[in-house]
């Protein structure tokens, strides 16, 4: 078997003699028990298995392991916008499950799908009305791509390098990380993938916002020109690093597809319900023509993941694109409405809004003071963080970023890296302001000890 490079694209790895050194210092004899078999049992894969640490209770914006030390979480899988076992969310499945209405066979329909879809569409941007519902949101990726297959007549996609839709073969076909597609073989045919307008890291070396959309919608049109038969152009509207790009950039996209005959996909997955400090990222933008949701969807409790799209494109009455067991799921659509109501109720959209600016001005104080911090970017509670091992070459500091991680665990933080070098700050959108403050006062104190040398 041909051995590669591990990528890092996706997140912080787990065959790191740093991580050795975590488990060493951090399991004690009873979770040290459970994380053998947890090895044991489980096929081994990157970024899953052998795992972390071993979890107890998750709660609110926290996290706590078998020993009972509660860490801060930053990442959550992005399931936890409404945070950790939400008391409401929580007493919603339960009715549910007294109410003896939990799994939906397919050929019915019950009451909470169909309050969900009603609920989706009064509050999505734009002529978005017509759902399907499926498990997770790979699966909602493919249906996306089957939809606007389905109704272009066409078979071709662009999406962008460094993206990540999803695990599964339509998904990672359009996804642009080789981490969940190399030793495949062939994907699915006619996938083209261009830059993303990275305005701190693009490849060209430009340094005015408008060059780099021009370039990136450039590289679109070409595309578009030379492949005829383009079905759709799929990305995040803002995306996982995150890379915030200016709305100009976005209607440039939208345009080329109206001009084309392409549909626009946007993929929320990450970026729903409030994570951007407005329900949904694409109301920063414009509506596109099918939006994707997953993740938070479930409440934090469930799988559950689905599409949106207009009225116009209701016309596939002869063809099944979410032909899916649990696509009407009645326990799912309970913990989703649940979800969507505590964020409305509680003003988290705003919350986030507002809790976002703060943490970006603490975060660029502390890139004044950190040579450490190459970029602060982000939008809401929605952040990332480039260290750099040099400002002037942008260096991305692999090394010192996993040090770094593993050094804020111990101090009751947890958050994830992405491409190495970019820590990445999701919370729960409950966290507060206080909490907030403590979670940067340990990253505020740890990057100054790595910088002062400090290893692990």
């Amino acid at each position: 078997m041909q051995k590669s490079r591990i990528n890092r694209e996706q997140g912080d790895i787990n065959t790191t003699p740093g991580r050795e050194k975590y488990w060493e210092r951090n399991l004690s004899v009873q979770a040290g028990k459970w994380f053998e078999e947890d090895s044991r049992y489980f096929l081994h894969q990157n970024l899953s298995t052998p795992v972390l640490n071993v979890l107890a209770r998750a709660h609110g914006v926290y996290i706590e392991d078998l020993d009972g030390k509660r860490y801060i979480d930053m990442h959550g899988n992005g399931v936890h916008n409404a945070g950790f076992n939400n008391p409401e969310i929580v007493a919603a499945v339960r009715k549910q499950l007294d109410a003896e209405m939990t799994f939906c066979p397919r050929r019915y329909t019950n009451i909470p799908a169909i309050s969900l879809a009603r609920k989706l569409s009064e509050i999505t941007p734009g002529d978005l009305s017509r759902s399907l519902f499926c498990p997770g949101g790979s699966e909602a990726i493919e249906m996306a791509l089957m939809l606007a297959k389905q109704l272009t007549g066409r078979f071709k996609t662009i999406s962008f390098w460094d993206s990540f839709h999803g695990a599964g073969f339509g998904a990672a076909s359009v996804g642009g990380e080789e981490h969940f597609h190399g030793g495949l073989g062939p994907m699915v045919p006619g996938g083209f993938h261009v830059e993303f307008p990275n305005y701190y890291r693009n490849p060209w070396g430009f340094t005015d916002k408008s060059d780099v959309d021009a370039e990136c919608l450039r590289q679109i049109e070409l595309v578009l020109q030379r492949e005829p038969e383009m079905a759709a152009v799929i990305g995040e509207p803002i995306s996982a690093k995150p890379v915030v790009p200016d709305r100009g950039f976005w209607e440039g996209v939208k345009g080329l597809c109206d001009e084309y005959g392409a549909l626009l996909i946007f993929d929320e997955i990450i970026e729903g319900f409030g994570r951007t400090g407005k329900m949904f990222a694409c109301e920063h933008y414009l509506t596109p023509d099918i939006l994707v949701l997953g993740k938070s969807m479930g409440g934090g409790l469930l799988p559950f993941a689905g599409i949106i799209a207009k009225e116009e494109h209701n016309t596939l009455r002869h063809r099944s694109i979410g032909h899916y067991t649990h696509e009407k799921n009645a326990l799912c659509c309970a913990a989703a409405l649940a979800e969507i109501e505590y964020i409305e109720n509680n003003n988290l959209c705003r919350h986030a809004a507002e809790l976002g600016t703060y943490t970006l001005e603490r975060l660029r104080e502390m890139k004044e003071r950190h040579p450490l911090i190459g970029d602060v970017k982000g939008m809401g509670l929605h952040i990332g963080i480039d260290l750099v091992t040099d400002r002037k070459t942008r260096q991305r500091a692999v090394d010192e970023a996993e040090i770094i991680m593993f050094k804020c665990l111990e101090k009751g933080l947890s958050f994830k890296t992405i491409e190495g070098n970019i820590i990445t700050l999701r919370p729960a959108l409950v966290i507060t302001r206080e909490e907030m403050d403590k979670a940067l006062d340990i990253l505020d104190e740890t990057i100054g000890e790595v910088e002062k040398g400090a290893t692990f």
